[in-house]
């Protein structure tokens, strides 16, 4: 298949479409993430927080622009999403938070280094294990969603006003 320059969204096969129950598994999945989530007393802007920066590093606009909104409708500030990919420099996250974005970073980028020893005993020191289990599950499916929309080219259209 020669292309000379990018292949355009509507030259892509949209996974979702194209295997809705496949998507609609990994939908539920989230689902009952959200619920575990939930139940363990995971706050749910910390959730976003995780959410927006799995989707920051995969470069998904598609699911960066859901969570940021999700985040603004929680209170979420501006500053915060916006010193998001600066955590580690930014003075405006809690320790659960810190935890949480370090561990999301390692699980996201696993070719870099995996899950350092470090990067799971400061996850410990913060999150009981049905927390940890959660969060790390709550990571791996935003990482599928991303995946799925960046393959598919999903597009992001500025908003009506």
């Amino acid at each position: 298949m020669g292309h000379n320059g990018p292949m355009t969204t509507a030259a892509r096969v949209h996974l979702a479409k194209t295997r809705p129950t496949a998507y609609e598994k990994l939908a539920a999945l989230s689902k009952e993430i959200g619920h575990l989530a939930r139940d363990a007393g995971i706050e749910p802007l910390l959730c976003e927080l995780v959410q927006m920066r799995a989707s920051q590093i995969n470069g998904c606009a598609y699911c960066l622009r859901v969570h940021t909104k999700k985040a603004l409708s929680m209170g979420e500030t501006t500053e915060r999403m916006t010193m998001l990919p600066a955590w580690r420099e930014a003075g405006l996250y809690s320790e659960r938070e810190r935890a949480a974005l370090a561990l999301t970073e390692a699980i996201t980028l696993v070719s870099h280094g995996h899950v350092s020893d470090e990067i799971y005993a400061a996850s410990r020191e913060v999150f009981d294990e049905e927390e940890f289990a959660t969060l790390s599950w709550m990571i791996v499916s935003i990482n599928a969603f991303n995946r799925i929309a960046v393959t598919s080219r999903y597009l992001v259209d500025p908003e009506e006003s």
